[in-house]
């Protein structure tokens, strides 16, 4: 059976589900844990339950269905999972309710093992792979009215044209690849999401042009390691119809740069091995893409780095920052960093920081080694103290916000690009936005704004975000 076919099944299922409620006005919750991966997933998830007649509730007490979208490339993402069903026990007792746990965690038979076992009461397991069958996995849970688990071990396929909800109507994001081919020895990805899968070309541009049209302005395009985009099918000759001339990623971003209505174009995750000259001349000559690029670093040290298979090392790095900076105007980076990855000795820490200090990040994302299952890190026998860990932690995190309050400084008085997305979380006189390097500025406007990128004079900073006006 073809993609197209499965999922035409699963709109009638769709249907049944919609019959079956008869218009009762149920009500569904969803936490969404981890990446902008997840995030997107958890928007097809939503577009399939309003479908089926459910709407979203942030009151978990009206629920009558709880969905759970997983991550586990962090240990404390398990902690979180494990709480929430403790809470979700009593509200099954109490009225009924149907769990539903998803995602990237149910990929790994140990936690599934656990959920049957401690956690009999969740009605419905399904995988990275089987999302797309959630309509029937939930028929088949209130129709037969047993226990659901629907994982697949095989590697998934791309399914186009499933239904979405998307939290924002300014800002959306574009799914280009699933899966990852690096295989870091840090990380459980490649084990749940599969190796990596491009979309059509075709498919991602339709995606894009219907959003320019819908009036959206802003969108990020998504993969584990999106830099990397069509390179798996070009080594296995698999050859997708010519679309506008897309044969790799930098030429998915000039068709995308050239879509009428979207006014800016961010991307994640890269990796830095995969930053061709073409992509980075892309970068430097689409004006709608933003220059805020992210950059994974992970570890300033080129022992670690080998034993994180991250397939560079740390003079590679920075001859590449170089690079981007006299290539890319206006450059700003981000990046991830690990600390304490087995076996990281106090000195080559010290590479990190070095690292840190000569790039001046924009933004650091920074990580305290966890241990997951399945991968090499975690037979490693050299793992670091948790104590020694948050030494390290709160070292990287003095430095970082140091350049942060130094960074910001650049910002004052001049003029920025601000595309305003609402009111302000903590006042809501006052509206916020983001720059292009995706700093925050709150300012005060009309609501009219919301929506529409505006010219803002930054008059001061405060750490995370800074102060803008007319």
């Amino acid at each position: 059976m073809n993609t197209e076919q499965e999922v035409t099944i699963q709109s009638k299922f769709i249907e049944k589900v919609k019959e079956i409620n008869n218009d009762k006005k149920l009500k569904y919750s969803i936490l969404t844990m981890g990446c902008q991966l997840n995030e997107n997933d958890s928007e097809k998830l939503c577009g399939m339950m309003e479908q089926m007649g459910y709407q979203k509730t942030d009151n978990q007490e009206e629920v009558d269905i709880a969905l759970i979208n997983t991550c586990c490339v962090r240990e404390n993402a398990e902690d979180k999972l494990y709480g929430k069903l403790g809470e979700l026990k009593k509200l099954k007792e109490k009225k009924g309710i149907i769990i539903a746990i998803g995602g990237c965690m149910m990929q790994e038979k140990h936690i599934t093992d656990k959920i049957k076992q401690s956690y009999p009461f969740v009605d419905i397991i399904f995988g990275t792979h089987t999302l797309h069958r959630f309509p029937e996995d939930l028929y088949n849970a209130l129709k037969e009215k047993k226990k659901i688990e629907d994982i697949l071990d095989i590697e998934g396929k791309i399914y186009e044209g499933l239904p979405i909800k998307r939290d924002s109507n300014i800002k959306a994001s574009i799914t280009i690849m699933n899966g990852c081919n690096n295989f870091c020895s840090y990380c459980i990805v490649p084990y749940v999401r599969g190796r990596e899968r491009s979309r059509e070309p075709r498919a991602i541009i339709e995606e894009a042009k219907k959003l320019a049209k819908q009036g959206y302005k802003e969108i990020t395009l998504l993969g584990q390691n999106v830099n990397s985009y069509l390179r798996v099918e070009k080594e296995k000759n698999i050859n997708f119809e010519e679309y506008e001339g897309i044969n790799s990623f930098a030429t998915l971003l000039r068709a995308i740069n050239k879509i009428e209505g979207i006014e800016r174009i961010r991307f994640v995750s890269p990796h830095p091995k995969d930053f061709t000259e073409d992509v980075i001349n892309a970068i430097a000559d689409c004006k709608k893409v933003c220059k805020l690029i992210h950059l994974p670093l992970q570890s300033g040290n080129t022992k670690v780095l080998k034993e994180m298979n991250r397939k560079y090392t740390k003079e590679q790095y920075l001859e590449l920052v170089e690079k981007m900076k006299e290539k890319i105007p206006n450059l700003t980076l981000s990046t991830d960093i690990i600390v304490g990855f087995p076996g990281e000795t106090g000195q080559e820490f010290e590479d990190t920081l070095d690292v840190v200090e000569k790039v001046k990040f924009e933004q650091v994302y920074m990580f305290i080694y966890s241990r997951r299952v399945g991968t090499p890190g975690d037979k490693m026998q050299n793992q670091i103290p948790e104590e020694e860990k948050h030494k390290r932690f709160d070292r990287l995190k003095q430095l970082v916000e140091s350049q942060i309050q130094e960074n910001n400084q650049k910002y004052l008085n001049t003029i920025q690009k601000v595309l305003v997305e609402g009111e302000s979380k903590n006042n809501s006189k006052m509206l916020t936005g983001r720059t292009d390097s995706n700093k925050v500025v709150v300012f005060e406007g009309s609501k009219e704004l919301i929506g529409r990128m505006v010219e803002l004079k930054i008059v001061s900073e405060h750490m995370w975000y800074l102060k803008g006006e007319f």
